[in-house]
């Protein structure tokens, strides 16, 4: 069971992982042993996903996503299948447990009145100090 908040959990059974070979580090094993992992997880036929949080994920990973609905994430930093497992499941978690958590909506504020007054003289000093760079005419 891998815990996204307190009340969602995902059954590693909705995970598929899949191993390949991996193009990192491996010594004398990197062309003969899979240790890449590939694990697959569908966002659209989970049922342990709430809706809430599905529609956030479509939005929020929507690139990352399929057309099928599944999520696919590519592990190989290590050089043991079991590690990048690890690694990927990790990885899901993350990605998960950071759709799960509700943004704050933003109330627009207006800027404070010595707030205006200092972009504004800013604004007039650094225009005077470009006017002062520029050269004279020969009209004058």
């Amino acid at each position: 069971m891998i815990k996204i908040t307190e009340g969602v959990f995902i059954p590693e059974t909705e995970l598929t992982f899949t191993f390949i070979r991996s193009p990192g580090p491996g010594g004398q094993n990197v062309n003969k042993v899979a240790t890449a992992v590939l694990l697959r997880f569908n966002v659209m036929n989970s049922p342990s996903l709430p809706e809430d949080l599905r529609a956030r994920l479509l939005l929020q990973l929507g690139n990352k996503i399929t057309q099928v609905g599944e999520l696919i994430i590519k592990a190989s930093r290590h050089r043991t299948q079991e590690r990048n497992k690890q690694d990927a499941i990790m990885r899901l978690q993350e990605q998960l447990s950071h759709a799960a958590k509700i943004q704050k909506k933003r109330r627009k504020t207006k800027p404070t009145f010595s707030s205006t007054q200092k972009r504004l003289t800013t604004k007039k000093l650094h225009g005077k100090n470009k006017s002062l760079r520029q050269k004279k005419s020969h009209d004058e």
